[in-house]
């Protein structure tokens, strides 16, 4: 016998993540599996779901084998948890569980013309009140739609019950499962554009606006507890419950302890989301959304608000300016004491939240003679910081109140610069979680309260964690002016 824990899977975009948790909340191993991205036309994303979840058997492996030799016991592997790229959608057959078609990214805009003549329905006009999110590529109703499209007779094959169609996190149960259980949570089913926020249920209006069959869509189940049992795994034993199952996003917020009133968080990746509870779906829209958090004994909404590049903006600023590594942009940015007026907008693939411009195109302005490779590797940086206080202003304005705090996690947290820079924005206290892996943590955290290790959020808010807390400095006239120029280049972006 060994420590009892839970195995908490978080398949991200660009890795796939497995952490052990015991019951003091404490990461007892961890390992990681890189993943690739391809873009076999412009704007075009997507994965390959089979090496998807080889990657999350690997990194399963591999922590359990981190654990040593009883690792394996089925009595101490108590439960497992899964944290999920989310928008992100595949097909598969439901007899032979063989993916059809690849899994087409969050990221990925092939369906911008489709979305357009989508929005010239009149169902669509009732979009946004019962999703609470604008019509865009980003979600996955219009990718699904493409994709029973590029199938032979896939809109009957789907009607006939023969195709199974789902995010991530239903791939990856469906694998763990061998095919028994097909569900998702009410967390990522609220990002299809398919789930009526209302009635907290897919909507009969929304699947025949998009085209969409309800019979190859999941089961939608709370966020925690039982979902299947592993079956015929490659290094699980067979009946280990699945437990919890949420957004990535959302299991960041609930390890975050976002289920105490007043937490908002940004989580910095590829892309970035903010998202903060909110009690009610709110009636005015300022450019953020209305999502489900969590289902964990009641259904909680919140507020988001996504930025489609943040990290993928450094990445490119990295490669226009030739210089092999982000931590080396950093270095060249921090070697300015200000931007010289040069400011980069990266919408390099439109812009998301609280814009939601499709047609907005990435943009370097203010350039003049005295521009340098470092001038704009410090646009680059600080672009991040204000595309998330352009979401953190707007969520401030639909809850009609003072946020108070920030809370942080992702890889470019980890930039001391950055950071520093953000809370002098936003002038509020950035609050850094040490644990890079906050949604595995997250949804290992709903696992343990299925499993009654912890009873309630109380017990949750007193484990014992590290954070770090940025305070910002005094405001700054020239800061003020450099976000309100910050605007001016987004409005360039935005109309050319």
């Amino acid at each position: 016998m060994g420590t009892p824990f839970i195995i908490a899977i978080d398949e991200g975009t660009t890795n796939a993540k497995a952490i052990a948790v015991d019951n003091q909340g404490q990461i007892l191993e961890k390992s990681t599996v890189p993943l690739r991205l391809s873009h076999p036309k412009p704007a075009w994303a997507q994965q390959d779901p089979m090496e998807i979840w080889q990657a999350v058997e690997t990194a399963v492996e591999n922590c359990l084998v981190s654990l040593g030799s009883n690792a394996r016991d089925k009595q101490n592997i108590q439960g497992i948890a899964i944290s999920n790229q989310r928008e992100s959608v595949l097909v598969w057959d439901r007899k032979t569980g063989n993916p059809l078609t690849p899994l087409i990214s969050w990221q990925c805009r092939r369906t911008e013309s489709l979305c357009q003549q989508i929005a010239q329905q009149p169902t669509a006009a009732k979009l946004k009140s019962l999703t609470g999110s604008v019509l865009d590529p980003l979600f996955p109703a219009s990718k699904i739609k493409w994709l029973l499209n590029s199938l032979e007779n896939g809109y009957q094959r789907a009607e006939n019950g023969e195709l199974c169609v789902g995010t991530v996190d239903v791939w990856l149960v469906w694998k763990l499962t061998h095919g028994r259980a097909f569900v998702t949570d009410y967390s990522n089913a609220s990002r299809y554009q398919l789930f009526n926020l209302h009635t907290a249920t897919w909507d009969d209006q929304l699947l025949a606006l998009f085209g969409i069959p309800k019979p190859c869509l999941p089961e939608i189940k709370p966020s925690v507890g039982w979902r299947g049992e592993t079956l015929n795994c490659r290094h699980l034993p067979n009946g280990i419950p699945i437990l919890s199952q949420a957004g990535d996003s959302h299991a960041a917020l609930y390890g975050h302890c976002g289920f105490n009133q007043g937490v908002v968080k940004a989580t910095y990746g590829t892309g970035s989301s903010l998202m903060t509870t909110t009690p009610v779906i709110p009636e005015k829209y300022w450019g953020v959304g209305s999502t489900v958090a969590w289902f964990d004994n009641a259904l909680v909404y919140a507020l988001e608000g996504n930025i489609t590049h943040t990290g993928s903006a450094l990445a490119f600023a990295t490669q226009l300016l030739g210089l092999g590594t982000v931590e080396k942009l950093s270095e060249l940015a921090q070697s300015m004491e200000h931007n010289q007026g040069v400011y980069f907008v990266p919408a390099l693939a439109g812009l998301g939240a609280p814009y939601w411009d499709t047609q907005s195109r990435g943009t370097l302005c203010g350039l003049t003679d005295a521009t340098t490779p470092a001038t704009i590797a410090r646009a680059a940086m600080e672009a991040v910081a204000y595309q998330v206080a352009d979401v953190f202003f707007a969520m401030e304005q639909t809850l009609g109140k003072r946020l108070d705090s920030l809370s942080v996690d992702g890889g470019p947290t980890k930039n001391k610069w950055l950071m520093q820079f953000q809370a002098d924005l936003l002038q509020r206290p950035i609050i850094k979680n040490e644990i890079a892996e906050i949604s595995a943590l997250g949804v290992a955290f709903m696992a343990g309260k299925a499993l009654g290790w912890w009873k309630d959020n109380q017990q949750l808010s007193h484990l014992a964690r590290k954070i770090d807390v940025i305070t910002p400095h005094k405001p700054s006239e020239q800061m003020r002016q450099n976000y309100e120029n910050w605007k001016l280049a987004v409005k360039r972006a935005r109309f050319q």
